[in-house]
């Protein structure tokens, strides 16, 4: 019995691994059959695979997604290989008439739609993309220059002078059956580390999955959002919202976090200076998204040409110690720490330990942006570059070259009592909190009351500030 062609359909799964608020999934929910896809595709930007903490965290996210698809009498096919050529095949077998999909501003996932579009038209098959998951498409706020601006506060005015973004869609109710058809095993895509398993801080800190990302969200905006204006600037206190890496694979969308925000300060009017706050920092996360639109390259181009002829030095004892926390400068070592044992860092402590490598190491943000890229489960591929941009002084809006986080100053200023270096370099943590972020200062007999050698137990300062400080003008001077 031959199947009418209209009767089933495809929908694909990219970074949006979610049912609710998921256009593609809601449209393509009122046919007969249905195949829910993932394809893992490592022909489409070879240079900018996710690094290891990334493809860990896609692990859970893609487990999750099946959990809820079969809840739903559904199930997630998973494949492997050059998407352009994978998805025609399964539509011809499954005798789906159409595909569906969220589109993705993100420049090389553009280019991989537009290839699967063209492939799927010469078989006669419909693409159905539906609007991406950005609160505002790049082309709805360009300049006079035909881009985007280039500096945030304009921005943030020209996005929310667009209005609302649209309210989210609820989850599907109900699925139609899926076709027959096989699936790759999860294991067998060796996302996760096996020999050795480094993974066992991230499972301590994470639970990937849309599931987890809505309890995130209901908790922080319940308890940790008061305050949050102020209190996002210490590490010490759990006051951000932890919801970064959710986003970065779409478990949760950026339109069902404002939404969800804006109805928090409606309910409690005292909120809202926090939501706003909160609301901005995820406007950073679509003004990066908007740059890397209109600069493909900016993991590895400097956004400010001037930059160009910066002396950056090769000094590769100094990468390794920066990335393995044995700097010896307290805060810069506990960020370090944190992400290599949890795959996040305090958003004011990766500004602190970006500004050290830059500026104290005069290492090129570049090295820095990669070691985030494989470390982060948050790696998104606009706010990485973007932030080490700004903070290197090359990129849009940026922090001005000469200043120079003082590590110690930092520490002091936003970790007082010393507890989140504490709990990273328990190394020093006898020491009292008015040395604990300049250990140098101890007096031997304190050093000994704590059980600390410098040099040996904690390293000396891998360079002096005021020093380094001088060196980094020095330079930025040259290349002006």
């Amino acid at each position: 019995m031959s199947h009418n062609k209209t009767d089933a359909a495809v929908v694909w799964f990219r970074d949006d691994l979610r049912l609710s608020d998921h256009a593609a999934l809601t449209a393509a929910a009122a046919g007969l059959r249905l195949v829910c896809l993932y394809v893992l595709d490592e022909t489409v930007n070879r240079e900018r695979l996710p690094g290891g903490a990334s493809r860990w965290w896609l692990a859970g996210s893609l487990r999750a997604l099946d959990e809820s698809l079969k809840q739903l009498g559904q199930t997630l096919v998973l494949r492997k290989g050059d998407a352009a050529a994978i998805i025609p095949q399964i539509a011809r077998q499954t005798n789906a008439s159409r595909v569906f999909w969220i589109d993705s501003e993100v420049p090389w996932l553009m280019r991989q739609a537009r290839d699967v579009s063209q492939a799927l038209a010469r078989d006669g098959i419909e693409a159905e993309t539906v609007r991406s998951d950005l609160l505002a498409r790049p082309q709805d706020l360009r300049t006079k220059e035909g881009r985007g601006p280039r500096v945030f506060t304009p921005f943030w005015k020209r996005l929310l002078g667009l209005g609302e973004p649209a309210q989210p869609l609820p989850a599907p109710r109900r699925l139609p059956p899926p076709a027959d058809i096989a699936s790759d095993r999860l294991e067998d895509w060796r996302l996760e580390p096996a020999q050795p398993d480094w993974a066992g801080g991230l499972r301590e800190t994470w639970t990937p999955g849309e599931d987890s990302a809505q309890h995130r969200l209901r908790d922080f905006l319940d308890d940790d959002i008061k305050g949050y204006s102020n209190g996002r600037d210490r590490p010490d206190r759990d006051h951000t919202s932890r919801l970064s890496p959710h986003l970065r694979f779409g478990e949760i969308s950026p339109r069902q976090v404002w939404h969800a925000a804006k109805f928090a300060a409606a309910r409690q009017p005292a909120l809202s200076r926090d939501v706003e706050k909160f609301l901005s920092e995820l406007g950073w996360r679509e003004f990066s998204r908007h740059l890397l639109f209109d600069l493909p390259d900016l993991h590895e181009k400097n956004l400010q040409a001037s930059f160009d002829a910066f002396p950056w030095t090769r000094d590769m004892s100094a990468l390794q110690a920066w990335r393995r926390g044995r700097t010896g400068y307290p805060i810069v070592d506990a960020g370090m720490r944190q992400v290599w044992h949890t795959g996040i860092m305090h958003n004011r402590v990766r500004m602190v330990v970006a500004s050290f490598l830059v500026k104290h190491l005069l290492i090129d943000w570049r090295e820095g942006e990669r070691w985030f890229w494989d470390t982060l489960v948050d790696a998104d591929p606009g706010s990485n570059p973007a932030s080490w941009q700004w903070v290197a002084g090359s990129g849009a809006d940026a922090a001005p070259y000469f200043r120079v986080f003082n590590p110690v100053l930092q520490g002091e200023k936003f970790d007082p009592d010393g507890a989140y270096v504490s709990r990273w370099v328990p190394e020093i943590a006898r020491l009292p909190s008015s040395l604990i972020h300049r250990p140098w200062d101890a007096t031997p007999m304190e050093l000994a009351a704590a059980g600390i050698t410098l040099g040996k137990t904690y390293p000396e300062p891998i360079v002096d500030h005021k020093a380094a400080r001088e060196r980094a003008l020095a330079a930025y001077a040259k290349t002006r």
